[in-house]
Formats: structure tokens, C-alpha cells, sequence
């Protein structure tokens, strides 16, 4: 009886008109993709260029691209001068180039999952400038390791580490960031020993160092292929990204 008398005084009434049904937001249909568009640039961009040296550059093309555009230890024991200004863009240049499906597809992954809030908090430009810099920096560490030798390194790996060490700056830890981030809000920037001093962000940084430690040694990691990892890029890159986040974060230049 009482469910009867609710729906009949809930009915409108006779030869009234009903009202319409509310309109779907835009946030009812959200993206497919929901990644910024620096990230969507970056994916496009690596994906694009594999895709040319598989199924449109022939062998020696893609051999002159190695050389050209593919970081070398070895370039830097000769007189710059000499050469072409190949040691100038190789140090950035490198980081857009795989050696296979396999790597390509595994570096897309983690640098759509630590790019993405990366990017969101520092925008498009300063993303573009990180990208730079710690390529930069995963470079000059392994050429310090291996100077002098003749290897040719390309991915980007190394940064994608920087980004993994940038988000251990921000991105991991207590309820407050979790709050900070549910409700729109960037959360702070946390000091070196802030974050090292967090759990979550300890446990992360020794996981990661022990993966690398490992391919140091020679034990094979998924999405390595055939090819060897360049784990000293890798550390170079995290070390960037942990410590020097802050020259590229906005939001640490306003009061809180």
C-alpha cells in the first residue's frame, strides 16, 4: 500500500507536460585515450618512426639512421670538429629510435603510465624540456661507463626512468597527496628526504635499483630482446628525475 500511494503521488499531473531528461555531461563520455596531449605526441612520434624503419626504410636506411641518430660512446675520443654535428643531436635523438616491437611496445607502456602525470603537473613545454635534459643525462652516464666503446644505444629508456624518479617526487605516498588529487588539486612537491623518507617511495627506488643491479649482471628482463640494456642510462635518467624535478615543477615556486 505504501509503495502504491508514493508512485501515484509521484505521478505528475493529468495533461501535464513531463519534464525532460537531463543532459549528459561531457564527463559522462570520457576520451578513449585519456592521456595529456604531450604524452599522445611522444607515442605518436616513436611509434611513427619504428614504423618507417620497418615497413618503408630499406636496410641500408635504417642502417645510416643507427649511426646517425643512434648514441655512441665511441664519437666523443675524436676531434668534434672532424666529424659531423651527428654528436650534437645524438644525445636526444637516440631516445626516439627501438630496436624492436618488443622494445617499443614495452617503453610506450611505462611512459604512458609515468609520462602521464608527469606531464599534467609540469604541461606540455616543460615535459618537451624534461624529455631533453634527462635524455641528456641517461647519454652522459653511459658514456661515462663505456667510454671510448664502439656500442650504439637507442630507446627511451632512460627517459623513462627520469620519469619514474620524477613521480616518486609527487605521485606516490599518504592520504593527503591521494586527497589532494581526487579533489583537482596538484599535491606538494616533496623535499629528497621527504620522499625517501616515505615508504611507498623507499620500497619503489629499491625494487627499480634491484632491477637494475640485476641487468647489470647480465640477467635478461622483459622487453629487452636480444639487444642489452643500457642500465647505466637508466640510473642516469632516475637520478635526474629525482632530484632535479623541481627546476621543471610550477607548482613548486607557489605558496602553498
Amino acid at each position: 500500500m505504501q509503495d502504491e500511494s508514493g508512485s501515484r503521488r509521484d505521478e505528475p499531473p493529468q495533461g501535464a507536460m513531463p519534464e525532460p531528461a537531463p543532459e549528459r555531461t561531457s564527463s559522462d563520455n570520457p576520451p578513449i585515450f585519456n592521456l595529456p596531449p604531450g604524452i599522445l605526441a611522444a607515442l605518436a612520434l616513436v611509434i611513427g618512426i619504428y614504423v618507417l624503419q620497418d615497413f618503408v626504410f630499406s636496410d641500408r636506411t635504417n642502417q645510416w639512421v643507427a649511426v646517425e641518430f643512434g648514441f655512441s660512446p665511441v664519437r666523443y675520443l675524436y676531434p668534434l670538429g672532424e666529424q659531423s654535428l651527428a654528436w650534437l643531436w645524438t644525445p636526444v635523438s637516440y631516445s626516439l629510435l627501438h630496436g624492436s616491437f618488443e622494445h617499443l611496445a614495452f617503453n610506450s607502456l611505462w611512459l604512458a603510465a609515468f609520462g602521464t602525470p608527469v606531464c599534467r603537473r609540469i604541461g606540455e613545454m616543460r615535459f618537451l624540456l624534461f624529455w631533453i635534459v634527462s635524455s641528456v643525462a641517461a647519454a652522459a652516464l653511459h658514456a661515462l661507463v663505456n667510454w671510448g666503446e664502439p656500442s650504439l644505444m637507442v630507446g627511451a629508456s632512460g627517459v623513462i626512468s627520469a620519469l619514474m624518479g620524477a613521480a616518486c617526487r609527487f605521485a606516490f605516498g599518504d592520504r593527503q597527496r591521494v586527497h589532494a588529487r581526487l579533489s583537482g588539486r596538484e599535491p606538494p612537491l616533496l623535499s629528497v628526504g621527504q620522499a625517501l623518507s616515505d615508504r611507498t617511495v623507499r620500497v619503489f627506488i629499491i625494487v627499480w635499483l634491484l632491477g637494475n643491479v640485476a641487468i647489470a649482471f647480465g640477467l635478461p628482463m622483459m622487453g629487452a630482446g636480444s639487444a642489452a640494456i643500457a642500465w647505466d642510462a637508466h640510473i642516469g635518467g632516475f637520478l635526474l628525475g629525482f632530484f632535479c624535478l623541481a627546476f621543471f615543477d610550477p607548482y613548486s615556486r607557489k605558496p602553498a
